[in-house]
């Protein structure tokens, strides 16, 4: 896809990590250009070098800190913002407990500056990048967005909290349209294997560490707690394709540009998983066994949980469309072809290098980011 200056410009924060650079593929191919704000604490500017293979458009990079009110002043001015997909913030659960005030400091006052930073720009359409750790851990699945909040650790309340602020503030000023999305457990990488998650020292998550003892880095997944009463004893879980969520993001844009208030919504697969589904298909994907051990079960955890996931689709026709193969398939992929991550080096932009496909159909979506919220 040609750059195009009168593409509509979207300020997307860090949008050099795992969910923000996918979602700088989706927006380029609905007719965006993506601006990223990023501090590269937690990220990789070299995400956005494998964007540009991926669409022929590289992604505007500002380092900075979405704290920082000179710089988010700066951005707004020079680059003709018009609207925000905000993903930027701290997101590692046993982190949080142990050191909240960054958590807070980061995640609720970095939100606080940016939207006072938009009100001053006059932008008042806002992606939230919110979490399903709103709810804790307690609710019955499928967990739909009436739930009460529930947020058993500081980062579930950081996101809670920035949610509550959003809502006042559609309350007291109606031009505001927002969004906020409540992810359940992103994983995969994008289907070229040029871009996906390579997790500073060891993954957090459950498919990033599959996949390096897939490849030999680690040497053995550990399953915590196998006697949860699920299908097969261990946790469950609602995973989504990162390239499904990155194309919820366009979709949510396309929504709040066009309606006042504010929306929460879920973004799953409806689905749940267990660890040892997971392994499976890892292990169906990359012809690999995967090595695992079995340990005690995690202080906090739950043993299932998945989203209600319809009304994301009500609200503005997104559902996910990729299954867990294709998720682990993507994975081992990118995993394989990139076993150093951003380390290894990206092919140049070229014709026959795989477009950002939705569902079969090269994606390309007429946007309008100019209406006026009434």
């Amino acid at each position: 896809m040609p750059k195009s200056t009168s593409a509509p410009r979207v300020l997307v924060t860090g949008g050099a990590g795992f969910i923000g650079s996918h979602t700088c593929v989706a927006l380029i191919a609905a007719g965006y250009l993506p601006v990223v704000l990023d501090s590269l604490v937690n990220s990789d500017a070299r995400s956005l070098q494998r964007v540009a293979c991926i669409t022929g458009v590289e992604p505007v990079l500002v380092r900075g800190d979405v704290r920082d009110a000179a710089a988010l002043d700066h951005v707004f001015a020079a680059h003709g913002i018009e609207a925000v997909v905000h993903l930027a913030g701290l997101k590692a659960v046993g982190e949080s407990v142990a050191d909240p005030l960054s958590y807070y400091d980061v995640n609720l006052a970095g939100t606080l500056a940016l939207v006072q930073a938009m009100g001053r720009a006059g932008v008042r359409t806002l992606v939230f990048s919110s979490s399903a750790t709103v709810y804790g851990d307690s609710q019955p699945s499928p967990i739909a967005e009436s739930a009460p909040y529930g947020a058993v650790n500081p980062y579930g309340r950081t996101k809670a909290m920035v949610e509550t602020v959003l809502a006042d503030l559609t309350q007291a000023d109606a031009r505001w349209g927002i969004a906020c999305l409540r992810y359940f457990n992103p994983v995969g990488a994008h289907e070229s294997g040029l871009l996906g998650e390579r997790p500073h020292g060891p993954p957090n998550n459950l498919m990033p560490y599959i996949s390096q003892v897939a490849a030999g880095e680690r040497e053995c997944l550990v399953v915590h707690g196998d006697d949860y009463e699920t299908i097969d004893g261990t946790g469950v879980r609602d995973y989504v394709h990162v390239m499904d969520v990155a194309e919820g993001h366009v979709a949510a844009l396309r929504h709040a540009v066009r309606h006042s208030g504010i929306l929460m919504t879920n973004l799953g697969t409806g689905r749940g998983a267990s660890v040892l589904e997971v392994v499976s298909a890892f292990e169906r994907a990359s012809g690999r066994r995967i090595a695992l051990r079995i340990g005690p079960r995690r202080p906090g955890d739950a043993p299932a949980y998945w989203a209600d996931a319809r009304s994301a689709f009500l609200a503005f026709g997104w559902r996910a469309r990729r299954d867990l193969d294709q998720m682990c398939a993507d994975s081992w992929r990118w995993q394989a072809t990139n076993p150093h991550g951003f380390d290894d080096p990206a092919p140049a932009f070229t014709a026959d290098l795989p477009r950002f496909q939705s569902n079969g159909t090269s994606t390309h979506i007429n946007s309008n980011l100019g209406h006026t919220h009434v």
